[in-house]
């Protein structure tokens, strides 16, 4: 953990409220997409969010960073497989994997093909939806007028 973590989480913090009331609208796209709401709940604990060109009123943006969802989707298609094993009265497979070990080497990108299992189209429509979901929330921001309190905020960090 880095210093600037603390003043991370404050600003980040500060658009809890906010990203709630997103999320409650934002779930029709999410219901026209190839994700459950589930799943989506589990996209958006690989998706973090920056402010690029804070310091500039008219550039200033909200970004989703979604560097870490490639570790995320080969967890959709496994959560998915065990679901429907599950489902069908079966014992879930544990995707062929070696054991402990070996999942906790792949966890920790040591195990064989660290894209193995990444489904293209879902990373697409997942890094699409994240797009599109800072592009509401910087909207809710703005239409509520915290969007220069937020901006700042990410600036005095």
């Amino acid at each position: 953990m880095s210093d600037d973590d603390p003043g991370e989480r404050e600003w980040s913090d500060r658009i809890v409220g906010a990203r709630m009331a997103v999320d409650s609208e934002f779930t029709s796209q999410i219901d026209r997409s190839v994700f459950s709401r589930q799943e989506w709940g589990l996209v958006m604990t690989a998706v973090e969010f920056d402010i690029e060109n804070a310091a500039d009123t008219e550039a200033a943006e909200l970004v989703a960073d979604t560097e870490s969802l490639r570790d995320v989707i080969p967890e959709l298609e496994r959560a998915r497989e065990a679901q429907a094993a599950m489902a069908s009265g079966q014992e879930p497979s544990n995707g062929g994997s070696g054991g402990l070990v070996d999942n906790i080497k792949n966890a920790l990108g040591f195990g064989g093909d660290s894209a193995e299992g990444i489904d293209e189209e879902q990373l697409q429509e997942a890094e699409r939806l994240a797009d599109a979901y800072a592009v509401e929330l910087q909207e809710y921001l703005e239409t509520s007028g915290r969007w220069v309190e937020i901006r700042e905020a990410y600036l005095d960090e």
